[in-house]
This record gives C-alpha cells, sequence and structure tokens, in this order.
C-alpha cells in the first residue's frame, strides 16, 4: 500500500490519520487527527468528528489499540478502508473555495500543474471549520518554483504576508529556543506562509515518488552542538527537513521540528543542537527529538552576521 507524508487514511473504525513518514515496513506510520464522535466539533456528510491533538492522540491509542503506538502511530494496512490524496482532491475543493482557488490560480497561471499540487489538513477530508488554516502541498523540485510564485504574488499585492501579530502568535505556539528576532530573520526569508482573504496557509513540500528512499537508522549517541557548512538543503522544507553538511563528523542533519524547516541555505554557516545519531553512513545530528524541541535549535549563522 502507497502512501507518503500530506495523504491521510481511514481506518475500519472510521478514524483518520494523517500519514507522517515516506517508509512503511511494519504498517502505515501516521498520527491520529480525527475520530468519529457525536459531540464533536467537525462534520461531514452528517457525521461528527472530534479533533485529536498529539498527547490526547496517544493517550487514545494507547487505550483502543496500544499495539499501534510507537514513537508514530502505525496503523496495519489490513485496517485501512481508504486513503485520501491530496493531489486528487485538489480540483474538487478548490471549485468550493475561493481561496484555495486562489493560491492554485497563481501557480498554474506560473507554470505549475495540477498534479504537481494537493491539499491536505482538514480540507482533504471535509472537517474544515470556519477558522481553519490552509495547507497546500507543492511535489518536489516544483516546491521551490511555487514558493517563488507565491512571493512574487505577495509583491503585486494578489496575497498578503503574515502581520506582526500572526508571527508572534506562531513564535508563542511554537517556543523556539531563539529569539523572537532571531524567529523572523529566517521565517521571513523562507517565503512558505502567507494570508489569503485573511486565512493563514502554509505552502508545504512532499517528495515525489521517485525522490523517495529508505533512510538508515539511527542509534543514540549522546547530545550534540556543531557549527557546519551546509552542502545541500533540497529537502529542506521536508519532513524531516535534511541538511547535507561539510563537517569533520557529522554528515548530515535531520530535523522533525517544522520550526527549523528551511533555516538555511547551501553555503551558509549553521549551528544545530539536538541529539547525534550514528548510523551506517556516519554520524548524523537529530534536531526536535521531543515535540516542542526544548533545548535544540538550528540557526544559520551566516543570515545572522549578514
Amino acid at each position: 500500500m502507497k502512501a507518503r507524508i500530506r495523504d491521510f487514511v481511514e481506518t475500519k473504525d472510521g478514524w483518520l490519520f494523517a500519514v507522517a513518514d515516506y517508509n512503511h515496513p511494519h504498517g502505515l506510520r501516521c498520527m491520529l487527527r480525527y475520530v468519529p464522535d457525536e459531540a464533536g466539533e467537525r462534520q461531514v456528510n452528517g457525521k461528527r468528528y472530534k479533533k485529536m491533538d498529539f498527547e490526547p492522540a496517544f493517550q487514545f491509542l494507547r487505550q483502543e489499540r496500544p499495539l499501534w503506538v510507537s514513537d508514530l502511530h502505525v496503523v496495519p494496512t489490513t485496517e485501512v478502508s481508504r486513503i485520501f490524496s491530496p493531489s486528487e482532491a485538489l480540483i474538487s475543493v478548490a471549485e468550493r473555495d475561493s481561496r484555495v482557488r486562489t493560491i492554485a490560480k497563481t501557480l498554474v497561471e506560473g507554470g505549475v500543474g495540477w498534479e504537481q499540487m494537493g491539499i491536505t489538513g482538514s480540507m482533504l477530508v471535509g472537517l474544515q471549520g470556519n477558522s481553519s488554516d490552509i495547507d497546500f502541498v507543492v511535489y518536489g523540485p516544483t516546491w521551490w518554483k511555487a514558493r517563488d510564485l507565491i512571493a512574487s504574488a505577495k509583491a503585486d499585492g494578489k496575497i498578503g504576508d503574515l502581520d506582526e501579530a500572526t508571527w508572534r502568535k506562531i513564535y508563542s505556539k511554537r517556543k523556539p529556543e531563539i529569539s523572537f528576532e532571531e524567529f523572523m530573520l529566517h521565517e521571513l526569508r523562507k517565503g512558505n506562509r502567507g494570508l489569503i482573504d485573511g486565512t493563514y496557509f502554509d505552502l508545504l513540500f512532499t517528495r515525489e515518488w521517485n525522490q523517495i528512499e529508505l533512510q538508515p537508522s539511527g542509534r543514540p549517541a549522546g547530545a550534540g552542538r556543531i557549527e557546519a557548512n551546509v552542502t545541500n538543503a533540497d529537502f529542506a522544507f521536508d519532513s524531516p527537513a535534511i541538511f547535507k553538511l561539510d563537517h569533520p563528523e557529522v554528515n548530515e542533519i535531520f530535523c522533525y521540528s517544522h520550526t527549523y524547516a528551511g533555516q538555511a541555505l547551501p553555503g551558509e554557516r549553521i549551528e544545530a543542537k539536538g541529539v547525534l545519531e550514528e548510523t551506517d553512513n556516519g554520524l548524523r545530528l537529530v534536531v526536535g527529538t521531543t515535540r516542542e524541541a526544548r533545548g535544540e535549535w538550528i540557526r544559520s549563522l551566516t543570515l545572522l552576521e549578514n
């Protein structure tokens, strides 16, 4: 069964999971997002659902399906009744939602094909509320082109940028280990967020099928803090975000925190703190070993110095 990050799956129990990995050796690696609940605040096709936050989702599954719980939620393929594809859902969502239609139209007019885009999150499964954000997906290398098109649309006033109040809300929610000023320097250059008719949206990266490869597993090797030069950032906005390094010992950074995705460009010198792992390919540094990445970070020293 093929599934990749940003897809959703529904189980025979009607539980809705967001796929959180590209490789699924023992079942689909996911996070539980919605469960049927008569008192739930979301509704689709006359059926109500409850949204599951991170900790309640783990608690729910530990009680209901303890064998599905590891570092993520592992759903047996035999329990999956449906896969929701972001790219297959986009056109119908855009037809109903003018905000999604505006983003898609901006990218299509710039040469991005419909099949290279998608919609995920609550909109993918029809459970969005009035205050729901827009999680817009672009696949593979086309993502970088899409980001540039969004930047041009912002400059032309067709799409809005986030105001300081929204940035401070994001900063407060993420609780990063860097100052608000440093956070803003990095975020403003990323260009993967915006406002459309007052609604916040993210431009999310997902690999093309032919870019998916098995990553070597790692064994914890203690805390690490390094300075290194970034040699490749093709997957800097993936999950995990990957930064290849020029460093005498550490070959790469795997970043599981959305806060530090896209944090540096090739050729830049960075400082990073996280947990070292030994792999068959050498050492890597993992940032985001906890949900809020306490005591862990990535900073572009080049950006800060300039």
